[in-house]
């Protein structure tokens, strides 16, 4: 091709070199005269006019071929761009109709069950959509060939290709039948939600909800069956009741503690028992009531006669000493964060404070399971032999180097008795714990039933394992000094539901007798 190309140059630059003067380029020479044959054989035979002649063809055909080639080069470019385009709409196409006629549902959920509407219902509802979006949302209610609607929604439209600008949202509807017109009666709940799928001729896809409900709007009944309630500040109490109806929680409520009731020591299911705890601030003035909840949530409130009487609780100064602190603390080390400073008194405040909060909550979540029998019978056992070293609900304030530096409350009773003494257990119950409980050291908690436990802290040993049963006076371990203890002794605890009473009156038969066992008696329903 190289070797053409110089030809063909060549060639051109001998046609400009020997052309005669006046002719054009690569065009033919003619004399003024053609008229003779001579002439015209002279014209034929000059080398220069024959190889002009050759070079005007040669270039006429490869103009031509270039130029074929050109237009050929050009269609085949826009035929390809064409295809291209084609294809890529094609696919686009194909993708952009795939993605939009997806098949799945919109999630729709209520996120609690829900068998029966009260006076006043919220029905928590979350509806999504993460492919097409969210279309509409329609919630309602039907009663009596009656329909309501609780919520219409409709949602955004974000184009063709993206569908839905809502992919999830939740909503809160409240549902109240007499402002709605509807009795009380069975009725159906219906919620639908809708995406913007091309599914269903472009109408979406469809995901449908109906529950069957009951419309309840009548508040359960409450009848207090147990009389006297005479209570003591710190101190606990019987209330027996009887409802209505089934409902999903009752009980009795003193200022902002609720203390749940529990069926199954009579044989009407429907009387129930709840012990009650009064703080050891909760004095004169503090309001007592039973309350219930049904299974439509209507609230009902139902108050009784009562008295408490007024407790003033020993103030207490604990002085902490360098020596208290370098031996007790390393007991505490794993459980001492890093962040902490490294004061040793730190370190003691930390777990006079903090860890002490996490042992209650500790307690207070194992508290919140009871045994729904009652396994214990008359008084509680005190530890033999034994002497009073600190009261309940002692205000106790802590001192160091005549500085004061904290300030809690002790909930329980500190007995001292020999060093390793057996302790045994104040009734029968099921074992809810043996484990260290931080500032308790070894403790062992017994499930009394109906909320009631017993807690025995600062053991050396313990010879009980959890779900274990045991009978009054057994053996569950030995006293010590494990936890926040300075010396050897036991710290007894009686709890309702996670709250401390004062163990006093457990200790006591005659308090036992009256409050307790004489209420069910008059009570004068049969027991199980």
């Amino acid at each position: 091709m190289k070797n053409s190309l110089a030809f063909l140059f060549f060639c051109a630059r001998a046609d400009e070199t020997f052309r005669p003067p006046g002719a054009s380029r690569f065009h033919m020479y003619r004399p003024e005269s053609q008229k003779s044959r001579n002439e015209n054989f002279v014209l034929i035979t000059n080398p220069f006019i024959v190889m002009n002649i050759f070079l005007t063809w040669l270039r006429n055909i490869l103009r031509k071929a270039f130029q074929k080639n050109l237009r050929t080069r050009r269609k085949k470019v826009r035929s390809r761009a064409v295809a291209a385009l084609i294809f890529l709409c094609a696919l686009s196409g194909a993708w952009l109709f795939q993605a939009r006629l997806e098949g799945g549902n919109p999630s729709l959920v209520i996120k609690e069950p829900i068998d029966a509407i009260g006076i006043s219902r919220n029905v928590s509802i979350s509806v999504a959509d993460e492919k097409s979006g969210l279309r509409l949302l329609e919630v309602s209610l039907l009663k009596d060939g009656k329909t309501v609607d609780l919520l219409k929604k409709r949602f955004p439209y974000a184009g063709v290709v993206k569908g839905g600008k809502v992919k999830s949202e939740s909503f809160t509807v409240l549902i109240e039948p007499e402002k709605l017109g509807i009795s009380d009666g069975k009725a159906e709940l219906r919620a639908s939600a809708v995406d913007y799928s091309w599914r269903r001729f472009f109408r979406g896809n469809r995901t449908y909800i109906q529950k069957n409900v009951q419309i309840d709007t009548r508040p359960p009944r409450i009848k207090i069956i147990s009389r006297r309630h005479a209570l003591i500040q710190g101190g606990a109490g019987l209330v027996i009741y009887r409802i209505s109806e089934p409902c999903l929680r009752s009980g009795v409520r003193v200022g902002d503690r609720f203390y749940p009731g529990h069926a199954g020591y009579f044989e009407d299911k429907r009387v129930f028992m709840s012990f009650l705890a009064m703080g050891h601030n909760q004095g004169p003035g503090t309001v007592i009531f039973a309350e219930a909840v049904d299974l439509a949530g209507n609230r009902a409130k139902a108050g009784f006669p009562y008295y408490i009487m007024r407790k003033d609780f020993k103030r207490d100064r604990i002085r902490v000493s360098d020596a208290f602190i370098n031996r007790k603390m390393p007991e505490f080390a794993t459980e001492i964060p890093d962040n902490i400073k490294t004061s040793p008194v730190d370190h003691f405040l930390f777990v006079n404070r903090n860890l002490r909060k996490a042992d209650s909550a500790r307690l207070q979540a194992l508290c919140a399971e009871s045994d729904p029998a009652v396994h214990w019978s008359g008084k509680f056992l005190r530890l033999p032999g034994s002497v009073r070293r600190a009261g309940f609900a002692d205000h106790r304030i802590y001192q160091y180097k005549g500085r004061t530096i904290d300030y809690q409350i002790h909930f329980g009773i500190d007995l001292a008795s020999v060093s390793k003494d057996g302790v045994p257990a104040a009734n029968a119950g099921r074992v809810a714990a043996a484990e260290r409980f931080g500032i308790y050291g070894k403790t062992v908690l017994i499930d009394h039933g109906h909320g009631l436990f017993s807690l025995y802290a600062h053991l050396s040993q313990t010879h009980v394992r959890k779900d274990q049963m045991v009978k009054k006076g057994d053996v569950i371990g030995l006293t010590g000094k494990t936890g926040l203890a300075a010396g050897d002794h036991l710290h007894f605890g009686m709890m309702i539901n996670g709250s401390f009473v004062n163990p006093v009156e457990w200790w006591d038969p005659m308090w036992v007798k009256k409050n307790i066992e004489k209420k069910i008696e008059r009570a004068g329903l049969p027991v199980r």
